[in-house]
């Protein structure tokens, strides 16, 4: 099939990749404008454009994809046979979902229609979840809420954060699309409309969201520190500096104490943090106009003791 190409971050370019390796032919690539990063705030492009440009594949960066004529005909010119969105970070309209043969399909990272939304990830770690998914959906007016061509489950293990879990469902996502889009061209799936009465949503993550409430259970504070790993960074407050904890492990689930106060250091480990319902382990952790360093180095860097606190 002739496919048009919409995404933008690294989760997208996984899809992108299987695709250009897949039997379809990717005709166009669709992405945000290159945006100004890191300190010297030089203009980068997104992911998928390296991808697609390595290809050789043409790419298309407007800056609006609303009331855009210009991009409309550029795309109908193209015949597509499919668009696949992937993490593209626009709403497209109807108009536009609507053009190609076979219509829009996206690739969206939650068991839908559970965590509809921009941060399906984040919330599902945040909120203790023992699984989540990739499901491949019809996309439509309302926001992720086309019917359903396939999904599979992907179990969420202690050990996953935000960067593993993500890996792990960009290419759970990527095998995903070539099955549902070579069984669109034969004519053999079949869609199903969601339960929409069982919604969920995924609103986008703050920066406040990464302040630690250490009055929070251990597991509650474990999934926050792995789910904002990247951003923004769970942080506390530790001699009145902030401080961001990169890694940790709940050692206890149940006991009650001074919750944000230091109660043990364990060599070559780090430090154990009495919380709300719990102790949990401290592992890494930066502190301010420094490299992330384990929590060891910190205790000896830093004459961390027992009895000092978190705010």
């Amino acid at each position: 099939m002739r496919v048009v190409f919409w995404g933008t971050p690294d989760f997208a370019a996984k899809s992108l990749e299987k695709l250009i390796e897949s039997k379809h032919q990717v005709i166009a690539v669709v992405t945000q404008p290159d945006k100004p990063k890191g300190r010297g705030k030089k203009l980068t492009p997104p992911p998928v454009k390296v991808l697609a440009e390595k290809h050789g594949i043409p790419v298309l960066q407007p800056e609006k994809v609303k009331n855009n004529s210009e991009l409309y005909e550029t795309l109908k010119k193209l015949n597509p046979d499919i668009f696949v969105v992937v993490a593209y970070g626009k709403i497209l309209p109807e108009k536009i979902i609507n053009l190609p043969k076979y219509r829009t399909i996206n690739v969206h990272a939650s068991l839908l229609p559970e965590y509809r939304g921009a941060a399906p990830i984040h919330r599902a770690i945040m909120e203790g979840k023992d699984k989540t998914g990739v499901c491949i959906m019809e996309i439509t007016k309302e926001l992720d809420a086309g019917d359903i061509y396939k999904c599979v489950e992907i179990p969420i293990t202690e050990k996953d954060d935000i960067v593993s879990l993500h890996d792990k469902l960009a290419k759970a996502g990527a095998e995903l699309l070539l099955e549902v889009l070579d069984e669109i061209e034969k004519g053999k799936i079949i869609k199903k409309p969601q339960e929409h009465t069982k919604a969920t949503y995924a609103k986008p993550i703050t920066k406040e969201e990464g302040k630690i409430n250490w009055n929070k259970s251990a597991r509650e504070i474990f999934n926050q520190i792995r789910a904002l790993k990247v951003w923004p960074k769970a942080f506390t407050n530790f001699r009145d500096k902030e401080i961001k904890i990169l890694d940790s492990e709940v050692i206890d689930e149940n006991s009650k104490g001074n919750a944000g106060k230091i109660v043990d250091i364990i060599k070559g480990k780090g430090f154990v943090v009495q919380t709300g319902k719990g102790k949990i382990l401290i592992k890494k952790v930066q502190f301010p106009n420094s490299k992330p360093i384990s929590a060891d180095e910190a205790v000896r860097g830093y004459h961390i003791e027992v009895g000092e606190r978190f705010e």
